[in-house]
């Protein structure tokens, strides 16, 4: 049995879960989510918690049981609190700049590259940092994701865009003749 799928979701004050519907909706003080509902998968909804209870022993219902008690706590924690991804960009001249809805990266090219954000993500830039933050932690990561193919880090300086907490190996360079 899924050690996740049976821990309860604990609901923080200021959110409120509508489990009669399908999609779910969750509503909180950042926003509001939907997520769909499993068939294989009932929604019990118990004071501050919903737990989650299998249908079946199937392998579909398994899978899915820790899968989708983890998409509705990331739900619930999203429009409660909301979640920040931040990338560094690291490189002589390079620099990042938040124009309303678009975050232009002068990364190396010839030109500034410019990426629009979609609905529902912020980001600012503090220096060479940019953090990017909404309410759907798969968004976040996501559009951190397509900043970062931008530039990635290379390994012989180590510039680029990369995570704030990621570490690049770096290579040695080639050595002279001997």
């Amino acid at each position: 049995m899924s050690r996740i799928g049976k821990l309860p979701i604990i609901i923080p004050s200021g959110v409120e879960v509508r489990i009669e519907s399908n999609p779910i909706e969750v509503i909180g003080p950042k926003g509001r989510l939907y997520l769909e509902k499993h068939p294989k998968l009932s929604y019990l909804h118990q004071d501050s918690k919903i737990v989650l209870e299998r249908a079946d022993n199937s392998r579909i219902a398994k899978e899915q049981y820790g899968l989708q008690r983890t998409l509705l706590n990331n739900a619930v924690l999203g429009v409660s609190q909301g979640y920040e991804k931040g990338l560094e960009i690291i490189g002589v001249g390079y620099k990042v700049n938040v124009q309303g809805e678009t975050v232009v990266l002068n990364v190396g090219y010839s030109r500034p590259q410019e990426y629009i954000l979609p609905e529902g993500i912020q980001a600012r830039a503090e220096g060479n940092k940019l953090i990017v933050s909404g309410i759907d932690k798969q968004q976040v990561g996501e559009v951190a994701a397509q900043i970062r193919r931008v530039r990635p880090p290379e390994p012989y300086k180590g510039k680029g865009i990369k995570y704030a907490q990621e570490t690049i190996r770096r290579k040695a360079g080639k050595s002279g003749k001997k």
